[in-house]
């Protein structure tokens, strides 16, 4: 209890509570501009967290995380374009619903769900991470290792629908972060001579470079304006009759989207169609399903924002990403420094305690202004592209270089953005390189560790319980995914 009066007293300061608004409004506006995702626009703003205090800096990434994540459904919904992944799903009833003149309905179904999911999952947090890092506080180097191991097989094996490319990309991040100091040892590696890499590829230039610039260039390409239509937002508030319609799909969504949430890398996209997919399933009109069903978009709503607080469960008990923003998150906790893991809940239990309140009012929040912003949205969502990338460009120049007030961090961002431009072009996803330049360094380490410890006994690995345990999960996964790929080529279609 006094751990919890503490986190309260410290959101329950001005500049929390700022931050926190900030980051919400500024998440919603990112969400419905299509081309804007959470990930891009939590990575530009990380730098400008460095100068503040661990708290608001913190609250105004987990407001931006939960606002944008929630802002995705406005475009999926007003101009059928997703405003992030996640909002995939909320297309195929959302975009019926506003041609039929209930645009005000969806939006407004999808705003309550999103909330609803959003604290749903936020609860399970609150509950399950502590008793998580409570049981990571019996890891040593072998299970750090098979843990980091796990984290990028699922990574690699949920991405973009290929084993192949998603390996493909874990293992340029994992190149990546071998430049530097070696752990161990202490001597440099692949540092080309300057000491500018001595410390490793700077974490925050490589994120903005990847996403930023990298969507950036890939926008440019497009430029295609968004057909403007006029809007009908009349019955933005949820009828009675259509929450208890919908009731019992969000409270199924709920649980499907913080556990899809919580598998490291899976994210709001596969959540949300997990979730759609369930409620027609169960659905006794499972026909009415994308001709503008009201709980086609709850379940979607429900199921991607869940997916927020199911993501930060492994990301603050284990230091395990859950998806590509809580990998982003982890870089800004260690800026910080706090180590997300079990020794942050023991070491700074009031930060995290602020950090569990601030994420549930930030649900509150976004629902809040979500709806009183509708309107504005409604005519922000038509901006041009062509004002929005050089803004985007600006504000990478000047994250890039405020981290370390160094040039060559602006020339390597503006490289690796070519680099991650080149890279999606191949359909290989960028998620895992982020997440393995995370994890490289934990796999490294801890796998070095444990042959010191074993003095060159590669069954460590497997004699330990907990270690071989995870090892053998990261098996099934990969196993798995060959075997999803090979059912997925020989169905008629897919040649």
């Amino acid at each position: 209890m006094e751990a919890i009066l503490s986190g309260l007293e410290l959101l329950l300061q001005p500049l929390p509570l700022l931050m926190l608004f900030s980051g919400v409004i500024g998440g919603i506006v990112v969400g419905a501009l299509p081309g804007l995702t959470a990930t891009m626009g939590v990575a530009i703003l990380v730098p400008f967290s460095f100068g503040m205090e661990p708290v608001p800096g913190l609250l105004m990434l987990l407001g931006l995380y939960a606002g944008a994540i929630y802002g995705g459904s406005v475009a999926a919904i007003l101009i059928n374009t997703p405003g992030t992944p996640s909002a995939a799903a909320t297309i195929l009833d959302g975009t019926p619903l506003f041609n039929k003149g209930e645009a005000g309905r969806a939006i407004g179904m999808a705003t309550f769900a999103s909330v609803f999911g959003g604290i749903g999952s936020a609860i399970f947090l609150v509950t399950l991470a502590p008793l998580l890092s409570r049981f990571a506080l019996a890891f040593s180097a072998p299970e750090y290792f098979a843990l980091a191991v796990l984290g990028i097989t699922i990574i690699g094996s949920i991405s973009s629908g290929s084993l192949a490319k998603g390996l493909l990309s874990g293992c340029i991040g994992l190149i990546i972060a071998t430049i530097g100091m070696d752990p161990i040892q202490g001597y440099t590696r692949y540092t080309f001579g300057t000491v500018n890499l001595m410390g490793g590829v700077p974490f925050i230039p490589a994120l903005i470079g990847l996403f930023a610039v990298s969507e950036a260039i890939t926008q440019f390409e497009r430029l295609i304006e968004p057909i403007k239509e006029e809007v009908n937002l009349k019955k933005l508030i949820p009828s009675f009759s259509d929450i208890k319609r919908v009731m019992r799909t969000m409270l199924k969504s709920t649980v499907i989207g913080t556990f899809v949430g919580a598998l490291p890398g899976a994210g709001g996209d596969i959540a949300s169609f997990v979730c759609y997919n369930e409620a027609q399933r169960s659905s006794k009109h499972p026909e009415t399903f994308g001709t503008g069903e009201i709980e086609g978009v709850a379940a979607a709503e429900t199921g991607n924002n869940a997916s927020t607080g199911g993501a930060l469960i492994p990301t603050l008990s284990l230091g395990v990403p859950g998806d590509s923003v809580t990998a982003i998150i982890i870089g800004a906790l260690m800026v910080q420094g706090l180590r997300p893991g079990p020794l942050l809940f023991r070491d700074h239990l009031d930060i995290v305690n602020a950090l569990f309140i601030g994420f549930i009012a930030a649900n509150v929040f976004f629902g809040i202004f979500g709806l009183m912003m509708a309107g504005f949205l409604s005519k922000l969502i038509m901006i041009s592209k062509r004002s929005l990338i050089p803004i985007i460009m600006v504000l990478a120049i000047v994250g890039s270089f405020a981290m370390q007030n160094n040039i060559f961090d602006i020339f390597l961002m503006l490289l690796l953005g070519i680099f991650g431009y080149l890279v999606r072009k191949i359909n290989v996803p960028l998620g895992p390189i982020v997440l393995a330049l995370i994890l490289g360094p934990m796999v490294e380490e801890n796998f070095r560790k444990s042959l010191v410890m074993s003095y060159g006994d590669y069954s460590v690995f497997f004699v330990r319980p907990i270690s071989a345990v995870l090892l053998l999960l990261a098996l099934i996964s990969v196993i798995t995914t060959i075997v999803r790929e090979r059912k997925g080529k020989h169905l008629p279609g897919t040649e």
